[in-house]
């Protein structure tokens, strides 16, 4: 497979020249997803570690009253399922692709192979265990501590912030974000969050087209986030 030039730096293999980086990705399997496809299950044996190439996965976690919560979404570059390998081996969560994907993944005899070759790649692991943990404590702070436009504001700037691009009318978010997608993140209901992104496209605060959110004042979206709007 051709793989994109343009694609961000893989966060698993960051530090790899580009000669080592060719040959990890010509080893790995690769994966067509349609839009709305099970990648894997909650449960399911961790067997296989993935990185999104292109398009975009949704990670939702469900508990036993069959309640769903979004954990995260995942950009091209990012790993998902790839902790659970060194953990309990089975994935906590389901992986759903949000819109068409291309996914590259590795099995575990593979993986540890590449971090014996390239120690680097062990790093990268800690490293990303220890970002998802903290975003995952900043989360329950939120929770704990914030109104929810500000719970809502700092969500849609984190997805903002991991899977935007500049247009003319301000950074667009490149997946489809259904409104409970939005509540789910933010901890609220599907109303609440309906209730606050309608107020600030009338404000003109962002643009919302096919599920698909335009930020066009970040500025006044921040100020929302850190509790300093009037």
């Amino acid at each position: 497979m051709q793989f994109p030039r343009t694609l961000p730096s893989i966060e698993l293999f960051a530090g790899l020249s580009s000669t080592d980086l060719e040959q990890v990705l010509a080893t790995a399997r690769i994966l067509h997803m349609a839009k709305e496809t099970r990648i894997f299950n909650q449960g399911d044996d961790a067997d296989r570690a993935y990185v999104l190439l292109r398009g975009s996965v949704r990670i939702s976690q469900s508990g036993n009253d069959g309640d769903q919560v979004i954990i995260r979404f995942i950009g091209p570059g990012e790993t998902f399922g790839t902790v659970a390998l060194f953990t309990d081996r089975l994935y906590p969560a389901d992986a759903d692709a949000l819109a068409e994907a291309v996914i590259a993944s590795w099995s575990e005899d593979a993986l540890l192979g590449f971090m014996i070759r390239h120690p680097q790649i062990a790093v990268n692991v800690i490293r990303i265990t220890g970002k998802r943990l903290k975003e995952a404590q900043e989360r329950v702070r939120e929770l704990s501590t914030q109104r929810v436009e500000q719970r809502v504001a700092r969500a849609v700037l984190r997805l903002a912030q991991q899977a935007g691009h500049h247009t003319v009318d301000g950074t667009a978010i490149k997946f489809p974000l259904p409104r409970k997608d939005v509540a789910d993140i933010s901890g609220t209901t599907l109303h609440t969050a309906s209730r606050i992104l309608t107020a600030w496209e009338k404000a003109g605060l962002l643009t919302s087209e096919n599920q698909r959110l335009t930020i066009c004042k970040p500025t006044e979206i921040s100020k929302i986030a850190d509790g300093s709007a009037s």
